[in-house]
């Protein structure tokens, strides 16, 4: 194993352990929904969005596809078993309307995969090819989920408060998007580069806004309960502020 190697796999490895912190970072919000007996006024958008992204990478790093990238299988792999333990839950806590639409999109998105993953393993018979198809179609899937914190960023500046960007998430996509563009960068991958780069952009955005907007939002939050005291770390953020690694 060269000196490249060695790097590579070491900076993706902190991939890993980055991208499954946020994978993870939902858990507060499911133990929430168990204990209540019920998903509320939750979506399940966010978890559905992130179980095809990564159900797409995972296929995307499969030695017949995309050889040497393990690294890509193993927290994508890692993390469609969380998101379909996180949508089992949510189907499990539904009901009615929304228990049937959170079903319909699970199957449309295992349908889709099934497709693609047949197509490009029987029908396509080159590496290069293979990765074109389906690395493309995991960086329109990336760009598609980027409306979510965009969302959140023009949230923040009409209210002029960051309440509802968590900064610990912010800072990890930040530190997400850099080890999966030095991962890319370390051996040229373009289809890892574009969207984790993106979102490094993205990443560096929120934590701008954060640093503008956390006075603000100290000021607003400690009006709204009357006491001075009141810090941003207090609050409990319950909405869905899951971040996919773009890897």
């Amino acid at each position: 194993m060269t000196a490249t190697d060695i790097a590579r796999t070491a900076v993706g490895i902190i991939g890993n352990i980055i991208s499954g912190a946020l994978f993870l970072s939902p858990a507060p919000t499911f133990v929430e929904i168990c204990k209540k007996g019920s998903v509320e006024q939750y979506s399940a958008a966010p978890y559905l969005a992130t179980l095809v992204n990564c159900m797409v990478w995972t296929l995307y790093g499969l030695p017949m596809v995309h050889p040497n990238s393990i690294l890509v299988v193993t927290i994508n792999g890692s993390g469609c078993i969380i998101e379909l333990i996180f949508v089992t839950l949510f189907l499990i806590y539904s009901g009615g309307k929304k228990r049937l639409k959170v079903l319909l999109w699970l199957l449309l998105e295992l349908i889709f995969i099934s497709v693609l993953t047949f197509i490009t393993l029987t029908k396509v018979h080159t590496f290069k090819k293979r990765s074109a198809i389906v690395g493309t179609t995991c960086i329109l899937f990336n760009i598609m989920m980027y409306a979510s914190p965009l969302a959140i960023m023009k949230l923040v500046i009409k209210t002029k408060s960051v309440e509802y960007m968590p900064f610990y998430i912010s800072l990890a996509s930040f530190g997400n998007g850099v080890a999966w563009t030095t991962y890319s960068l370390i051996r040229f991958d373009k289809f890892i580069t574009i969207p984790n780069g993106l979102g490094t952009l993205f990443a560096v955005a929120q934590l701008i806004l954060y640093a503008t907007y956390y006075k603000s939002a100290q000021r607003q939050i400690a009006a709204r309960n009357g006491n001075g005291g009141v810090n941003l770390s207090q609050v409990v953020v319950g909405r869905d502020d899951q971040s996919k690694p773009d890897n």
